[in-house]
């Protein structure tokens, strides 16, 4: 049976509800540079992506997620992204939006959950995800979920008047032939 939900925390489908904590997200410019944002979000842009937000995975290609805890607060969200059935991988990427939650095993307990879902619902083959070299609290994070870098691009993103380079890392499922 596929849980996504952990001790802590669980992770659920996006509500018409997150309006604003959506957002909030998408148009703090502190976290841009992770999700190669340019421009701010309308409210109304956000509202139409969370009506389209029930669409498949298979269709849509990707699956955002609300990591929440058992009181329904929203504390952030974790996507799989360029869903390749064919290749059997996806990107993937995660945000505790407050930093007063970061550093709580928040983040590993929601990549743990999205791996699990990821590799026995999905029967995925790989994961992998895009870190730029000094976020090293995010490196960290995905080395303990047993991601391994196997790339280094060297200024391969353009942030604030400075090229920085980028780590890719790739999680393989072992136990799927």
């Amino acid at each position: 049976m596929v849980t996504l939900k952990g001790v802590n925390i669980f992770l659920r489908a996006l509500e018409p509800e997150d309006l604003d904590f959506v957002y909030e997200i998408e148009n703090d410019e502190n976290i841009w540079e992770l999700s190669h944002t340019q421009t701010p979000y309308s409210r109304f842009l956000i509202k139409q992506y969370l009506e389209e937000a029930h669409k498949d995975i298979y269709e849509a290609k990707q699956l955002r997620l609300v990591i929440s805890d058992y009181e329904y607060n929203a504390i952030g969200m974790i996507d799989l992204f360029d869903f390749d059935f064919t290749n059997k991988r996806a990107g993937v990427g995660v945000l505790i939006k407050d930093t007063n939650n970061r550093g709580k095993g928040i983040g590993s307990e929601s990549l743990q959950l999205i791996i699990k879902y990821a590799f026995s619902h999905l029967q995925l083959h790989q994961l992998y995800c895009n870190i730029v070299e000094d976020n090293e609290f995010s490196l960290k994070l995905f080395n303990k979920q047993g991601f391994e870098v196997i790339g280094h691009k060297k200024d391969w993103n353009y942030i604030n008047g400075h090229y920085k380079n980028e780590y890719l890392l790739q999680l393989i499922n072992t136990h799927v032939l």
